[in-house]
């Protein structure tokens, strides 16, 4: 899965726009809008969610899911997981 905030990353890393990703995934810049609107994991349509992973993956970025190993190296910056609260 990816979340709102993650694709919102992935763009900047890769220096596109939103409306550079509709392009790359076949979307629209609404339905990219919508995505990264999300707060948690992205929900729609998985074709859409496909197009839009199978586009950031082709233009050379590595998604990277929660507690999972980048398998192939490079820069890049990953969220650490929030301390506990007291």
């Amino acid at each position: 899965m990816i979340t709102g905030p993650q694709m919102r990353a992935a763009r900047a890393l890769l220096g596109i726009d939103q409306k550079a990703l509709a392009e790359l995934a076949g979307l629209s810049v609404p339905t990219i809008q919508r995505m990264e609107a999300s707060t948690g994991n992205v929900r729609g349509v998985v074709d859409s969610l496909t197009k839009v992973i199978a586009a950031l993956e082709l233009a050379g970025l590595e998604l990277i899911g929660e507690g999972s190993v980048s398998t192939v190296g490079g820069r890049g910056v990953r969220l650490k997981v929030p301390p506990p609260r007291h």
